[in-house]
């Protein structure tokens, strides 16, 4: 997919067009940005807003996310314990205390 970022008025202006004149080539629209089918229509679209308005235009190429795949199973259990927990207020680094779950400190650093 692509991922078209607006960052002025005009820019905005013109995304919103665009979505609601090709909605068959977005995926999502998010407020200030949106997904495009990865085409060469979804391409077009992107590269003309950017055409148009410069720098207040960031396109990316995205791919999905499979949590299965990049993301530690010790990691995704330990997300859904710390929703589940007893304490709302209580944060992670305190409810990972004497467990198995991966340190907050450790996880900051190591990459998917």
């Amino acid at each position: 997919m692509l991922l078209v970022v607006t960052y002025s008025q005009a820019a905005r202006t013109t995304l919103r067009n665009v979505c609601r004149t090709h909605e068959s080539a977005v995926v999502r629209r998010l407020g200030r940005a949106a997904l495009l089918e990865e085409t060469e229509l979804g391409a077009f679209l992107a590269l003309r807003l950017r055409a148009k308005h410069d720098d207040d235009v960031q396109i990316e190429r995205t791919q999905p996310f499979n949590e299965f795949e990049a993301v530690p199973e010790t990691v995704r259990k330990a997300a859904a314990a710390y929703e589940d927990r007893e304490t709302a207020s209580t944060p992670y680094a305190k409810f990972a205390v004497g467990t198995d779950y991966p340190d907050p400190e450790a996880m900051r650093d190591a990459d998917l």
